[in-house]
């Protein structure tokens, strides 16, 4: 509402310069007990999120911030990982011909001259799964940007984004760069009030999740970290479930996890006790 609410107040003067940027650090974390368990969870993972789903959650964010896709360019990696970065703008796109004799509207992804600012509107994913070589502990990591420039505000996919990847834990920036001018030549910094991304998160998350909050207001630079605050062990087993291990072996394999997960969200090591 918020945002709304700030567009309609803000007359402008010419196009909207502002620049407004949503990343994620995603990541899925789990305990894999062999060597064949922790291959086969790294190739589950990346059926699961392969070039073509990855492409699919990607259209889905366009089509909620509305932004009209121009270009889609995709890549499933060996041995694993794959990745989607689309261009995309706000408004209705014009080419023209070379000759310059001709203008009509486009009907292919790929124009040939686009006019429109375009350098700074796009939406990527890339995907990192990978394993420890030694105590079972398997992550997968998905890095999102929505960066968009003009009115229409990545923010508003927020919730889809977390959902869509089932995370463990999220770290999260948003940042507005550039200025844009009011009708009076005044400058305008940001277009939205916001005093933290957490404001864009939907309750029923937010309960979900352990959650800090880092932000530079005079710079419109905001960051939240999220970790699941239920720790339920068998939604973090591949391969096996709890009943099957023996309870030391349930004990060391939650310390794993905590340990890993700790690192992460803290962004640090944590020595062995």
């Amino acid at each position: 509402m918020g945002l709304e609410k700030a567009e309609k107040k803000l007359k402008l003067y010419g196009f909207n310069n502002l620049t407004k940027t949503l990343s994620f650090n995603i990541y899925d974390i789990c305990y894999a007990k062999t060597p064949e368990m922790r291959k086969e969870y790294i190739e589950y993972i990346d059926e699961q999120y392969n070039a073509e789903r990855l492409t699919n959650i990607l259209t889905n964010v366009a089509n909620m911030i509305g932004a009209n896709i121009l270009n889609i360019a995709k890549q499933d990696y060996e041995p694993q990982g794959a990745s989607v970065t689309m261009l995309v703008s706000e408004e209705q796109i014009e080419l023209f011909e070379e000759s310059g004799q001709s203008e009509k509207e486009v009907e292919t992804p790929l124009p040939k001259n686009v006019v429109a600012h375009l350098d700074k509107s796009h939406i990527t994913v890339h995907t990192y799964p990978e394993s420890h070589p030694d105590d079972g502990i398997s992550t997968f990591r998905a890095d999102i940007d929505v960066s968009t420039c003009g009115k229409i505000s990545p923010l508003r996919a927020l919730n889809y984004l977390i959902e869509s990847f089932e995370s463990d834990i999220a770290i999260i920036d948003y940042r507005v760069r550039g200025f844009t001018r009011n009708t009076k030549g005044r400058k305008h910094f940001i277009d939205h009030k916001i005093n933290s991304i957490q404001n864009f998160i939907s309750k029923k998350t937010k309960e979900l999740y352990q959650m800090i909050d880092v932000n530079v207001f005079q710079e419109n630079i905001f960051h939240t970290k999220m970790m699941l605050k239920e720790f339920d062990l068998d939604n973090y087993l591949f391969g096996t479930v709890e009943e099957e291990l023996l309870p030391k072996e349930k004990i060391k394999i939650k310390q794993r996890l905590k340990k890993e997960m700790s690192e992460i969200f803290y962004g640090r090591n944590i020595p062995k006790l």
